[in-house]
């Protein structure tokens, strides 16, 4: 994986940026800054990281991060190779720790912005008809200028305050314990997961790439994702399960196998564990979710 990239991004003199993505993938890079992030996925898919949390994302995924939250919005595989054509397309709006401080921001009639601000910490994952109208705001803001771009800011922060549909993702335990320093050790890690999930990935090989003996991968490891390694491990590869069993008619026995699990019966069991229901049911309820959608 590449170094990090330094990720403050707004010049001086700007309240804040709002850029349009369209490239052969998202950034590659696991990475956190001091900036808020408002991220909007127009089109591509693959695994999102925020925090201690992981799950697959899709064109609508649309989620607020707080300062120095870690994130990484990793496409699938299919999106390195150029010969497929797939494409990402994205808008993100980026504005400082530090929007609110100024005196007028105080003011009571902005007090609910402040206090959703402050659970962005957590990371916001924004859904429903509030997804829907917070994307059409977020492209019409990449066309205003002036006062008018911050005053829309101000009524989409505005609409994410008052709306039901939005929701915590990381954990209400997580600190983000990782150092500047550290950001390239993680997303070597991150990498090699995300690379060889499907065969095999192994702690020793882990921590070699890491430059840490075993033991003391393992515990820099739980303090900075707040889970182990295996069941990091283990929950990407039931990420993966989950979305062949939304988008293929591979058979159970095969979906264990793409996934990195040799043994069917222990595919089942960690999937219930974490999914609360064996792949044959959750791959029901999904059918008759879509077909009664």
């Amino acid at each position: 994986m590449k170094t990090p990239l330094q990720k403050s991004r707004i010049p001086e003199g700007k309240a804040f940026i709002i850029i349009e993505l369209i490239a052969p993938f998202f950034d590659v890079n696991w990475h956190f800054h001091s900036e808020y992030q408002l991220f909007t996925v127009l089109k591509g898919t693959g695994t999102r990281f925020i925090g201690d949390h992981m799950q697959n994302f899709k064109e609508g995924d649309m989620v607020l991060t707080g300062p120095d939250l870690p994130h990484l919005w990793k496409n699938d595989k299919t999106y390195q190779d150029p010969e497929n054509k797939k494409g990402v397309h994205g808008v993100v709006i980026y504005f400082p720790d530090n929007f609110l401080l100024n005196s007028v921001f105080r003011l009571d009639e902005f007090e609910m912005i402040a206090a959703m601000l402050k659970k962005s910490l957590r990371g916001i994952e924004i859904t429903g008809k509030t997804n829907q109208a917070i994307r059409e705001m977020m492209i019409e803001l990449l066309h205003l200028k002036g006062g008018n771009s911050i005053i829309h800011l101000l009524k989409i922060l505005q609409v994410i305050a008052d709306s039901s549909d939005c929701k915590l993702i990381a954990d209400a335990a997580y600190i983000n314990t990782n150092k500047e320093s550290e950001k390239d050790r993680m997303g070597h890690v991150y990498e090699y997961v995300m690379q060889n999930y499907q065969g095999k990935v192994t702690l020793e090989e882990a921590a070699q790439i890491s430059n840490l003996s075993v033991s003391a991968f393992s515990r820099f490891f739980k303090s900075r994702v707040n889970k182990s390694f295996s069941d990091f491990l283990t929950d990407v590869r039931i990420s993966h399960a989950c979305k062949l069993l939304h988008e293929t008619n591979l058979n159970i026995s095969e979906i264990s196998y793409d996934c990195g699990f040799y043994t069917l019966s222990n595919f089942n069991k960690l999937f219930k564990e974490r999914i609360k229901m064996t792949p044959i049911q959750y791959r029901r309820e999904f059918l008759q979710t879509f077909a009664a959608g």
